[in-house]
This record gives structure tokens, C-alpha cells and sequence, in this order.
């Protein structure tokens, strides 16, 4: 056992790992894996692109060092090539020079970055289906797809589409220095879930949507197995509420006798008294815990 703790101040988050501060908070990162599930995940597939962007960039980075690093590493010249882009669009700056070794910079990371994605989202993919399919009783398949700025972007080895985002940056440079903002990258790309072949952002009905947000929910706990060599903490922050009582069943059956969970509820529901085995139930009450009897 490590002991760990993360403390928030003024000056930021504060982590330490075996009573040792760390420099940085990716060395924190990754020691204990953690897959959160809250109602607005329920929001992943008909939510924002921003939201299922922030969702593979947080589930990934944990389950790889290496990923983290290449998207720490791409949002930090991201900002740096922005704020230039922004000079430039005030006048503040007429050399393109820097300009040009930022974008060579961003290329690299943002080819890692996507190849990354792809190769972690084709292992998610694999880990919904079945759940999917077994949530909907062989009725339905999912797919996953990445959606990019690249065409065919699934085809380019790393070399190809280094190629590619450069000639797409030298195609926007003059709109980007007037617009003073990157225009280019994987900050600016999306998945796609299709059920039967149809995107069920648009065409599904909520219950769709909810199937589909479960099922890739669940898978994560698989691909983290899969990835890190052990299962994560399952986290149900007052999910049960919101799901009925089929997806409930299939929820606490995925995660019994295998992965330490702990739920928040305002009660626990049929289904859940009946599947859960000798759980330990505590009462919060005016901010006091106390353990049922």
C-alpha cells in the first residue's frame, strides 16, 4: 500500500505519493486509477465535443503515462502557439519564423496525440461491444468512431500525417493570424457513436443514448484492467437514479465481485438491495457519516 494525498491551495494542487511531495502532478497521475460515473456522463454521447474530448483525454492519460505526456505536452505549445498567433494578430509580432518552429512542434505531438487515440479508442470499441449488445439483447451493435479534420485520418501511419497537418497549417496560416487562434488539431476533433450503423447522437432515442453512454462507461473498466494490469475504483456518484432498472442490473453485475466500487444514492433501489452482496452502507446526515448497523 502507497499512501497518497492531494491537497488543494492557492497556489494549486499540492500531491504526494509515499508521504513524498511531487514536482509535478502527472507523477501523481496513474497511482491510483479511478473511472468516475455521474449523471452527466450520461451527457457524453449527445453532449458537447468538448465533453467526449475531455473524457478519453481524462480516462487514457490514466491508463497511460505515455499519453499523458504527448497531451500535456500538446496543450502547453498549443497555448504557447496561440498566445503567438494572437501577437501576430495584434501586430505585436511580424515574425512568422517562430511561428513556424511552434507549428513544427505542435505537428509532432498532435500526430502522437490522434495515433494515440485511435490505437486506445479501437481497444475501447472492442470492450463496448459486447456489453452493448448484451444490454440490448443482440439487438443493436455500437461503433465508435474518431472524427477528425484529416481525412481518411485511420489510414495515415504517423510520418503521412505529420505530412498532412503541415500542409493543413500552411493552408489556414493566413486565417489564423487573422483570427488569432489555432485553427488545426486534435483540440478540435470528436468521436462519433453509431448504433445499427446510425449516429445515435442525432437518431437514437434517449434510451439509446443512455445504452450507449453505459456501455462505454463499463468497457473503461476492462481496458483499464487491460492497460494497467489491475482494476480501477468505480465511483458511482448518484447513477442509480437515473438509470432504469435493466441498465441497473447490467451496471451492478459488470462491476460485482470485481471492482471495489462506492455509490452515492438517496436510497438504494430494488434491484440494487438484491444484486449487491453484503454491501457496507453508511448514513450521511447533517455532515456526519456513520456506518449502518
Amino acid at each position: 500500500k502507497v499512501p497518497l494525498s492531494l491537497t488543494f491551495t492557492n497556489k494549486g494542487k499540492k500531491a504526494r505519493v509515499n508521504h513524498l511531495n511531487q514536482p509535478k502532478l502527472a507523477n501523481y497521475i496513474g497511482n491510483l486509477n479511478v473511472i468516475l460515473f455521474a449523471p452527466e456522463d450520461l451527457e457524453l454521447v449527445k453532449g458537447a465535443p468538448s465533453v467526449r474530448r475531455s473524457f478519453i483525454d481524462r480516462e487514457f492519460s490514466q491508463m497511460s503515462p505515455k499519453y499523458l505526456y504527448v497531451a500535456n505536452q500538446y496543450r502547453a505549445t498549443l497555448k504557447q502557439r496561440n498566445q503567438y498567433l494572437k501577437q501576430l494578430q495584434m501586430q505585436k509580432q511580424s515574425d512568422k519564423l517562430f511561428l513556424e518552429v511552434l507549428t513544427e512542434r505542435l505537428v509532432i505531438f498532435a500526430s502522437e496525440l490522434i495515433e494515440r487515440r485511435i490505437k486506445l479508442l479501437k481497444d475501447l470499441n472492442q470492450a463496448a461491444q459486447p456489453i452493448h449488445e448484451a444490454i440490448t439483447q443482440n439487438q443493436e451493435k455500437l461503433e465508435i468512431d474518431y472524427i477528425s479534420q484529416i481525412k481518411n485520418v485511420e489510414e495515415l501511419d504517423q510520418t503521412e500525417l505529420q505530412q498532412t497537418l503541415t500542409k493543413e497549417f500552411e493552408r489556414v496560416q493566413k486565417r489564423e493570424i487573422a483570427e488569432g487562434v489555432t485553427k488545426v488539431g486534435p483540440h478540435r476533433d470528436d468521436l462519433r457513436f453509431l448504433v445499427n450503423g446510425f449516429d445515435v447522437a442525432t437518431f437514437g432515442s434517449q434510451g439509446q443514448q443512455r445504452t450507449t453512454a453505459l456501455a462505454v462507461k463499463l468497457a473503461e473498466i476492462d481496458l483499464m484492467k487491460q492497460q494497467t494490469g489491475e482494476y480501477p475504483v468505480l465511483l458511482l456518484d448518484d447513477v442509480l437514479s437515473e438509470l432504469d432498472a435493466s441498465r441497473q442490473t447490467h451496471l451492478l453485475k459488470a462491476m460485482q465481485n470485481k471492482v471495489q466500487t462506492f455509490i452515492t444514492t438517496p436510497s438504494l433501489s430494488d434491484v440494487a438491495k438484491q444484486l449487491i452482496e453484503d454491501p457496507k452502507v453508511f448514513n450521511v446526515q447533517d455532515g456526519t457519516l456513520k456506518e449502518n448497523e
